[in-house]
């Protein structure tokens, strides 16, 4: 039977991880669009090679489940980066890692594929016109870029660049595999202390919802903010 008095002290102490979830999930946010927008980038402008490399890339990360690739990073890692020190010379003992760092990166290096594509797609609503008509004005190529492209371009992909946000918390609840804790993982340790694993999941439930509602109106508010100026 659902029994009420346990969501009280359920609900702080879930509360605890959410900090740490939020700090994970907007570093990861922060590392993957970086990552997914110079690749988006380099499709835009055709580079040659590097266009080609990026594509590969992006066939391996939407491909491979993220779980598979929080397991790869988890036991590949760390030999990875005690191989690339040694070859610097420094001594690195990469067995030490912290779980939370590797989430980061395996995470980023997955959701980066998906976030070139949103990228890509904000880049290929630019109308190439303005383009044309910026450098008659004598614009430079970094003035076209930071006073009319990228302007507009975010503006298109801040809707999906939320849901990027979104697709990222529910990512992180995974990271109990290698022993991280988010909210998810928190509502399980929580639940098997008192065995009332119903009122906790329904907990964790409501957090996600909430941060969901907060970032979806956080992404209006700047959208139409954004849309006033340009």
């Amino acid at each position: 039977m659902f029994d009420w008095d346990v969501l009280l002290p359920d609900f702080w102490s879930i509360l605890d991880a959410v900090p740490v979830t939020l700090a994970m999930a907007l570093t990861i946010f922060v590392f993957s669009t970086l990552v997914g927008g110079l690749f988006a980038l380099i499709e835009h402008r055709r580079i040659p090679v590097l266009r080609h490399l990026v594509t590969g890339y992006k066939v391996v990360f939407k491909g491979v489940p993220m779980v598979v690739a929080i397991f790869l990073a988890y036991y590949g890692l760390p030999p990875a980066l005690h191989f690339v020190a040694g070859l610097f010379g420094i001594e690195v003992n990469g067995h030490s890692l912290p779980n939370w760092v590797i989430i980061v990166v395996a995470l980023s290096a997955c959701v980066a594929a998906f976030q070139a594509e949103v990228v890509k797609g904000a880049l290929n609503s630019f109308d190439s016109g303005q383009s044309d008509a910026a450098h008659s004005l004598g614009y430079s190529n970094g003035q076209l870029f930071r006073r009319v492209l990228f302007p507009q371009i975010i503006v298109s992909a801040i809707p999906d660049l939320a849901n990027s946000f979104m697709v990222i918390m529910k990512a992180l609840s995974l990271a109990f595999a290698i022993e991280v804790v988010d909210i998810f993982a928190q509502a399980q340790l929580t639940a098997a202390l008192n065995f009332y694993y119903l009122e906790a999941f329904i907990l964790a439930a409501l957090f996600y919802m909430v941060i969901a509602y907060v970032v979806t109106k956080i992404a209006d508010l700047l959208e139409a903010r954004l849309r006033i100026r340009t």
